[in-house]
């Protein structure tokens, strides 16, 4: 099927056909049906009616029906797809509607020429950041796209087993640079699968390696393992990080012969496409969406062999102070953003 001759169709006929034929689970065309319609609220709400949405959904039930039926197998780096088909490009478009840019913004920017400069002579930028939605790559691609568009598009996202193996997730993954690895949380899920789980990481850790000796290279990496969450009074609450996360990756950058520098982010963007409350091993999330501004925040370099933690504290003890001093940074810069869009 030429992706092209659905144009002519509704996202929601076209739904219902592939349903009854057997092409997508029932399942399946609940989550997506949820999806447009709250697509179709917020944009009707907002006025806007280009009609690029429905073409856009018709392309991305395409695109699943084409990975159901042909699954793709992603690497350990993966390099994003932009031809024949521009993946990374379509990712755009889908939430390209649902991001207000008069409301959005970009603090931090004299950071943001900074890890420019530090890429440009060859050294390599590894972002320790928060992680808030599925579409946080396409999020940072929109407020970089005229800022900085080499780097959004060169960025290399360190993902977890959901984003490769979720119907709804993969064409999304296949538009971006992924390091893919196994997050702790899932490890061990199934449990027989667990050592090839293990050679899978060292795998992925060992290219790394190999990119960061290459050097020019910048590496998001959420050493949360997992999106933020609402808190009990129903805030947004900053996921804690892993110091073992942390730790691997900065004892990786210290043994590549290329100068890595370590940079704190902070993305502001739950509302755009909210995770389940709960964490949900199985596949399948329900999803929903809402039209608004976001926000990133890029921080000064992190000192990481000369952070002001205590000097008697066991190597256990400093590792944990070490995330958690670099977890408060990203929160404070997290405060920051929501500080800015109480004034918007």
């Amino acid at each position: 099927m030429d992706i092209k001759s659905t144009s002519n169709r509704s996202f929601i006929s076209a739904l219902e056909t592939a349903a009854r034929q057997g092409e997508i689970t029932k399942k399946l065309k609940g989550i997506l049906l949820d999806l447009y319609l709250a697509f179709h609220r917020e944009l009707t709400a907002n006025g806007i009616q280009s009609g690029r949405e429905e073409e856009n959904f018709l392309t991305f039930l395409y695109l699943i029906k084409e990975r159901i039926l042909k699954p793709f197998s992603f690497k350990p780096y993966h390099k994003c797809i932009r031809s024949p088909f521009d993946y990374y490009q379509f990712g755009i478009e889908l939430f390209r509607p649902l991001v207000d840019k008069e409301r959005s913004s970009v603090l931090g920017r004299e950071h943001l020429e900074q890890i420019l400069k530090e890429l440009k002579k060859g050294d390599n930028v590894i972002l320790f950041a928060n992680h808030q939605t599925e579409a946080d790559p396409q999020a940072i691609s929109l407020l970089l796209e005229q800022l900085a568009p080499g780097l959004a598009e060169e960025m290399i996202f360190v993902a977890g087993e959901r984003v490769i193996t979720d119907p709804l997730a993969i064409p999304l993954s296949m538009g971006r640079n992924l390091l893919c690895i196994y997050s702790k949380r899932y490890i061990d899920t199934p449990p027989e699968k667990r050592l090839k789980k293990l050679e899978h990481n060292k795998r992925t850790m060992d290219l790394m390696r190999k990119l960061l000796q290459e050097g020019g290279k910048c590496i998001y990496v959420a050493p949360s393992g997992g999106r933020d969450r609402l808190n009990t009074k129903g805030e947004v609450e900053i996921a804690a990080f892993d110091e073992k996360s942390i730790e691997m990756f900065y004892l990786m950058a210290k043994r590549a012969r290329t100068t890595t520098h370590f940079h704190p982010l902070a993305l502001f963007t739950y509302h755009l496409l909210p995770p389940p409350q709960t964490i949900q091993v199985e596949l399948g999330e329900s999803r929903t969406a809402t039209r608004g501004g976001i926000h990133l925040a890029f921080g000064k370099e992190i000192p990481m062999d000369q952070l002001p933690l205590l000097s008697d504290l066991t190597k256990r003890e400093l590792r944990k102070a070490r995330a958690h001093y670099i977890w408060n940074l990203v929160k404070q810069d997290y405060l920051r953003l929501c500080k800015a869009t109480t004034h918007d």
